[in-house]
């Protein structure tokens, strides 16, 4: 069973907004935390490609990845939970994990049920709440993997604490 339905978030998942990239991130992170992602990417088996700048290359540790001089390209990682569904991780800083998702790719209950599922992988593995936002508003959480619960749930109306 899904942990959201379709009709109950679809307003959230507007096809107008198409191409719209949401915020999807966990607060209080660490490098372990990045690298226990980084593990359940390669252990899940998901489609994965690691760059920096336009280079695409082995995915480093964690350990690696962050510690980069402060004027090297900012490195990205694409995952695909679903090969029609793409989550791309931005190594900002340790203490963030940041992705976005495309709204375009995530139509429909199949779509969402990927991307419950994905959430739910990343906050189950780091035992941390997985929130997403509208792009650049991390002040206005709209659903998330609640780590009391073990699901992910709706939370337009609540505060991310």
């Amino acid at each position: 069973m899904s942990d959201l339905l379709w009709d109950d978030v679809k307003d959230a998942f507007d096809p107008e907004w198409e191409g719209v990239l949401p915020d999807v991130w966990v607060r209080e992170a660490c490098v372990e935390d990045w690298q226990a992602v980084l593990d359940l990417i390669v252990d899940s088996g998901w489609r994965s490609e690691y760059s920096e700048g336009d280079v695409v290359m082995p995915l480093p540790c964690a350990e690696q990845v962050l510690s980069r001089p402060a004027d090297a390209d900012c490195p990205s990682l694409r995952v695909w939970p679903d090969p029609d569904v793409l989550a791309i991780f931005r190594f900002y800083s340790a203490d963030e994990i940041d992705f976005d998702v495309d709204l375009g790719e995530l139509q429909g209950q199949e779509r969402l049920d990927v991307l419950c599922g994905f959430l739910c992988a990343i906050g189950r593995r780091l035992g941390k709440p997985v929130v997403m936002t509208p792009e650049g508003s991390h002040d206005r959480p709209v659903l998330g993997f609640d780590a009391r619960a073990d699901r992910v749930v709706l939370l337009a109306d609540s505060q991310v604490s």
